[in-house]
């Protein structure tokens, strides 16, 4: 599978092309068992690929097509196998990316609307299935694939079949590791925070204003758009503090004010059934004032000082001092790379501070405290060190053994996954348009297919 093409084709609704005003094509090109594909999710795919790439190939549609029919056998099998996706998973992935788009609009809900000339709601709904057939295909391929390995030996095997000239060339990769510190908020504020909040419930008590009112108006959270909606959820989903005062509540009933990690809310249950819950919940984070954010700073200096003379490890201190809900506080401080996966950062995969912050570091050396965004764009500290640092080299099994792994499984998952496909389309019933008859990468799809064109 084209990993950029399908990562696109996943955040469908982070693309900057006006999806919401297409005509629909009501055209069939293609069944596979009892999945259909539309020409408009062709076209569709097309035009955003395009968009991002005016110098795409010819066969790209081909390509595109190939994909949706390898994601339509998929959602086919994964309900004859009866692979079922919760309601509250389609839910929460849909609130996720809808707040991913409001991000990027600065909140700006008005503009949201205006963009997709729909409501938030509307949205939801218009894509709802899309989802739920995309999580179907992932979970089905998982499962086709979660039983395959490599061997060392095959790993070996891979990389001494890739002629010397094609040997990729990396670039020079660090490690880095980080210490988070996460500056506490000061008695008066948390007193301000929970003054406003049981103010607020006081109005929505007394029916001077609605929870959803109040919600717009006040709550801190990406929820506030929707009257503070939190959706279907089962237990596990939220921090104990929140999740235990929201069971204790009857229908319509309002808490009082509770403290997380997030800050200080109100909780009201709307729905409940069984386990699964729907509340909505009013979010007031106290401010951080300059004085707060300095002695953090100071704090986590002193920790580095520590560190320099030799007083802790750094382990030690990510352990003592870090903040335990970062990824890299389970990792000895070691920062995972998101795109890899793996703790090596080339400079280009680095954010511009962390790179700027370890360029003259020698190994082992710490930063002093400095600020970053946290994801909920907040202000953090941390200390950064420079773990290690390997020059540019051509591949080697020495230095980049993980990374040919990855790609040794990658090809054997890609050929296993071609070799379910066959055996199952040899026993789905499959048409395609003719206008994709020119495609050689879908001449499988005609020739081993249950019914052909």
């Amino acid at each position: 599978m084209n990993k950029s093409i399908f990562f696109l084709l996943a955040l469908f609704l982070v693309a900057q092309t006006a999806l919401a005003q297409r005509q629909v094509i009501d055209k069939v090109v293609a069944m596979v068992g009892g999945e259909i594909v539309l020409l408009s999710e062709v076209e569709e795919q097309y035009s955003l690929i395009k968009a991002q790439n005016p110098n795409v190939e010819e066969g790209l549609r081909c390509e595109i097509m190939n994909q949706l029919l390898t994601a339509k056998l998929l959602v086919n099998q994964a309900k004859l196998d009866s692979i079922l996706v919760a309601e509250e998973e389609v839910e929460e992935q849909l609130n996720a990316r809808i707040d991913r788009i409001l991000s990027y609009m600065n909140g700006d809900l008005e503009q949201f609307e205006a963009y997709y000339g729909q409501s938030v709601t509307q949205v939801k709904e218009q894509f709802r299935e899309d989802l739920r057939a995309q999580l179907l295909s992932e979970r089905m391929r998982d499962d086709v694939l979660r039983g395959v390995s490599v061997t060392p030996s095959e790993v070996k095997r891979f990389f001494d079949e890739i002629p010397i000239d094609s040997l990729p060339y990396f670039s020079s990769e660090v490690e880095v590791g980080e210490v988070v510190y996460v500056p506490p908020v000061n008695e008066t504020e948390k007193q301000k925070a929970i003054t406003q909040l049981e103010e607020v419930r006081e109005q929505i008590v007394t029916g001077t204003s609605t929870f959803e009112e109040m919600a717009q108006k006040f709550s801190d959270d990406g929820s506030a758009r929707i009257g503070g909606d939190l959706g279907w959820a089962k237990r596990g989903k939220f921090v104990p503090e929140f999740e235990a005062a929201a069971y204790q509540l009857e229908t319509g009933e309002i808490s009082p004010v509770i403290e997380t990690e997030f800050g200080f809310h109100i909780i009201q249950m709307l729905e409940r059934r069984g386990n699964t819950i729907r509340v909505r919940h009013i979010l007031v984070r106290p401010d951080i004032t300059d004085n707060d954010l300095e002695l953090a700073r100071i704090h986590l200096d002193s920790v580095r000082q520590l560190i320099v003379n030799d007083s802790i490890s750094f382990s030690i201190a990510v352990k003592r001092f870090g903040n335990e809900d970062v990824q890299s506080y389970n990792n000895d401080g070691r920062m995972m790379n998101p795109i890899t996966g793996n703790t090596f950062y080339e400079v280009a995969d680095l954010d511009p501070d962390v790179y700027f912050a370890i360029d003259t570091l020698g190994i082992g050396e710490t930063t002093s405290a400095f600020a970053f965004a946290s994801p909920t764009g907040e202000t953090f500290y941390r200390i950064v060190q420079l773990q290690s640092r390997t020059d540019p080299h051509r591949a080697n099994l020495q230095q980049d053994y993980n990374k040919i792994m990855t790609a040794t499984k990658d090809s054997k998952q890609n050929e296993f996954l071609s070799e379910w496909i066959e055996s199952k389309v040899a026993s789905t019933y499959v048409l395609i348009d003719d206008r994709f008859q020119g495609c050689p990468n879908l001449t499988k799809w005609r020739e081993d297919a249950l019914v052909r064109p």
